[in-house]
């Protein structure tokens, strides 16, 4: 008999371990979450962005008791975790790549709703691997939903252009974090002029991040003037207008 479960295992994310002393104080001036109010049911979308505002690094933040795991792109887990060293200085704190894999299924059963958006469908970590999730791609991009570097790029967009506030990737109340002074004067002053969004597949250009020919889409940096083919769903519509 053939077995039709749906894989679940991400096989492009990894884990960080970020635990020591005033651990969450120290991401608590990093990231552009609240890491002090963080629980084991509710994981968080959180970025680390440079003083200008712009994305460096997209994660999302899980609670791990005295500690706090960071579920983030494979292929940038060592860049990541160099860049925190960057601000420890004589802090107690210890950034270490874990094992440990990252799973994703559209129904409940498993984990815990996708803090960005609930229709992503739910999400955990665990020891063991299991199938791939063949389709957490297509599902995420339909929904308008990018992260990681080939999508926000690194030092290219501006967090709020990442639809970050929509997606619930900032706390505006949680004090200081780098690139927090931009950040915050583009919400107050409701000026967000482009938007990272999903398009179907088309000629590539200097608006586009990255091409996925495979699925026929692509996700490009769009003025909120000449958004034209991009996928609208309710929740970037909502903020549009």
């Amino acid at each position: 008999m053939t077995d039709t479960t749906p894989g679940t295992w991400l096989a492009d994310r990894a884990l960080l371990r970020v635990s020591g002393e005033g651990v969450r104080d120290f991401l608590q001036g990093l990231v552009t979450q609240d890491v002090l109010g963080l629980s084991p049911e509710a994981p968080r979308w959180s970025g680390l962005l440079t003083a200008q505002g712009k994305a460096l690094f997209d994660f999302i933040l899980w609670d791990d008791g005295d500690a706090v795991l960071i579920d983030c792109e494979a292929a940038q887990r060592e860049a990541l975790a160099r860049r925190l060293s960057l601000y420890r200085l004589r802090r107690p704190v210890t950034i270490e790549a874990i094992e440990g894999s990252v799973h994703w299924s559209r129904t409940s059963g498993h984990g815990f709703p996708d803090p960005r958006l609930g229709t992503l469908g739910y999400r955990w970590l665990s020891d063991g691997r299991g199938d791939e999730a063949t389709d957490w791609l297509e599902h995420r991009l339909r929904l308008g939903v990018t992260e990681g570097v080939a999508e926000l790029g690194s030092d290219k967009t501006l967090w709020l252009e990442c639809n970050a506030r929509e997606l619930n990737g900032v706390r505006f109340d949680k004090g200081c974090f780098i690139g927090q002074e931009n950040t915050a004067r583009m919400h107050y002053r409701s000026k967000v002029n482009r938007r990272l969004v999903v398009a179907p597949l088309g000629e590539a250009g200097p608006r586009t991040r990255t091409s996925y020919p495979e699925i026929g889409l692509m996700v490009e940096h769009r003025r909120v003037e000449d958004l034209g083919d991009a996928f609208i769903p309710d929740w970037l519509a909502a903020a549009l207008s």
